[in-house]
């Protein structure tokens, strides 16, 4: 079994503790900010927490419809947040799984967004270069749609 990486990172101003809630929130507010995205985000099982299994129902922006993710930590005091896309045609026929790991790191006067998403092939076949360039920047506009949101509704968070 082979992998393919990418990596995001992404300066922000606001606290890494404020980075951290509203991510925890990403299911409520990615079809807001991004519905050709993701045109809805529902709790398939669990209350949010670690174990929690979520079902992405993509927009017209992206070529999948679907996809499930298991949420495998949550921390805090660490402010990471890890999860699995276990099922799905966002797994392209060719992916086992699909596994994101995020870190905020506090830094003076904010913060950095970083992300890493590991992709799980059934075999020696991995993602084309073209579709990585094009899921980095997919996550990189997300995040910075979803801090967007967030510094506008800062009653919120």
């Amino acid at each position: 079994m082979s992998t393919a990486t990418v990596e995001v990172e992404v300066a922000s101003p606001f606290p890494a503790n404020k980075v951290f809630k509203v991510y925890n929130d990403f299911h409520n507010i990615a079809p807001k900010v991004f519905p050709k995205v993701f045109k809805s985000i529902e709790t398939v099982e669990g209350d949010g927490g670690v174990g929690t299994i979520r079902l992405f129902t993509f927009g017209d922006d992206v070529p999948f419809t679907s996809a499930k993710y298991k949420q495998e930590t949550i921390d805090s005091s660490d402010f990471t947040y890890n999860y699995t896309f276990f099922e799905g045609d966002n797994l392209i026929g060719i992916l086992d799984s699909i596994n994101y790991r995020i870190k905020i790191v506090p830094t003076d006067g904010g913060c950095i967004y970083k992300q890493t998403v590991i992709y799980n092939c059934k075999g020696d076949e991995k993602p084309s270069a073209e579709f990585l360039k094009l899921e980095k920047e997919l996550y990189e506009k997300t995040y910075k749609a979803i801090e967007e949101y967030a510094a506008a509704h800062a009653e919120l968070y």
